[in-house]
């Protein structure tokens, strides 16, 4: 008990805390013009000022100029120091006490009960609960004690001022844990929406490590075959060509080896690999007709001369094209969407728009893959991705990936 006294009372007595401003972001303050949100952050300041004023000028009619000045500067002193603040009430309390004589009732003066309720309340308000309990039993013993000193009784004023301030105190209490209450269910949310991002944010990368394989697995297994075939294609092949094709056919399938197993770490238990061949620009014909039978009205444009690319551009491409028009059939149902490809020099360009929603469908909430998706895919490349709303109340995502001329001619 003695430990918690020093520490709450004793070693955080002298600390300097200026009363910060109140947020100009709270439930009510936000709602104020801004010239008048200026003025009402400092309302908790204000209303210490005026309780010190209202102190200091009460005491005119009832004794000396001390009288009133004590009291009124421990009221203002919780605005840099509150727990030497709680001292000095107990200080000035006594000083008043010895001034005026035996008071009846006890050895709180009306100014010094008022006063030191009040320094309690606003200490317990910025220190913690421990703190406004260590300060109600200092006061209860304090005024036990001094009672019979000043005023000849230590019970009738001191249990009033108990009675009062310990209502004072657990309604500040109660704000404090509900404070806090609020505050960790805040830190909670932001810790899980980061988590579900980061999950998110696996689960595409998985998903395109899958379908990567896919890609890369054909050409391997392509490289493995041709080394396989050519030396029959040659009559009479040198034996360092025999062994050199060998050596290539043994690499490819040592990769093809490697990339099961890594894929077998990113793989869920439940997925299945897919047997047609991972898709490309030239199946966009059918992912557009069948949005259209989702009711869905798309438009496609191509610019520039259409060319074969690298199969990982042509699958990252035809994925994001079809998140995008996923994300208008969910989140903008009835309205009309245009998918635009630019085939040029430096690489391949899209670009998917759609209007504002209409009709009566509502939109449905997504499990927030989408862009993440899309972003990763065109990262993956080098590319870039923006997506935003447009001026008319749609949608925009454009994306550039970038293909050199080698790997395109391959």
């Amino acid at each position: 008990m003695l430990r918690g006294l020093r520490a709450h009372l004793i070693q955080d007595a002298t600390s300097y805390r200026p009363l910060p401003p109140m947020s100009p972001d709270g439930p009510l303050t936000r709602r104020l013009p801004e010239g008048i949100r200026r003025y009402v952050v400092w309302t908790p300041h204000a209303v210490v000022c005026a309780a010190a004023l209202l102190v200091f000028v009460a005491a005119f009619d009832r004794g000396p100029f001390v009288f009133g000045l004590l009291p009124a500067a421990a009221l203002l002193l919780t605005l840099v120091r509150p727990v030497a603040a709680f001292w000095g009430s107990l200080v000035s309390a006594s000083l008043c006490a010895v001034m005026s004589g035996p008071w009846e009732g006890g050895p709180w003066t009306p100014l010094t009960f008022f006063s030191h309720v009040a320094v309690m309340t606003v200490v317990a308000a910025r220190t913690q609960p421990r703190t406004a309990a260590w300060m109600w039993v200092v006061t209860g013993l304090y005024g036990f004690v001094s009672g019979t000193v000043f005023g000849g009784y230590g019970g009738e004023n001191t249990a009033a001022l108990l009675f009062v301030s310990a209502l004072c105190l657990l309604m500040v209490t109660v704000l404090h844990v509900r404070r806090e209450a609020r505050e960790e269910v805040t830190a909670e949310r932001t810790v899980t929406a980061q988590e579900r991002s980061m999950r998110t944010l696996l689960e595409e990368r998985t998903t395109i490590a899958r379908e990567l394989h896919d890609v890369v697995a054909h050409h391997m297994s392509v490289v493995a075959i041709q080394a396989e075939a050519a030396p029959y294609r040659v009559e009479n092949p040198p034996p360092e060509l025999e062994q050199a094709f060998v050596t290539i056919r043994e690499n490819a399938v040592a990769a093809l080896a490697e990339l099961r197993r890594v894929l077998g770490v990113v793989r869920a238990e439940d997925y299945e690999a897919p047997d047609a061949p991972q898709p490309t620009l030239a199946d966009l014909d059918g992912l557009l007709a069948n949005v259209r039978d989702a009711g869905l009205t798309v438009d496609k444009a191509v610019t520039g001369a259409a060319r074969e690319l690298p199969q990982g551009v042509e699958l990252s491409a035809y994925r994001i094209v079809q998140e995008a028009l996923s994300n208008v059939l969910r989140h903008a149902p009835g309205a009309a969407a245009r998918v635009e490809i630019a085939y040029v020099l430096g690489g391949l360009g899209l670009r998917v728009v759609n209007g504002p929603p209409r009709g009566l469908v509502k939109p449905s909430p997504g499990a927030g893959h989408g862009i993440t998706g899309m972003r990763e895919r065109v990262a993956m490349l080098d590319g870039e991705l923006t997506a935003g709303p447009t001026d008319d109340g749609g949608y925009e995502v454009t994306a550039f990936v970038p293909v050199a001329k080698d790997e395109a001619a391959a």
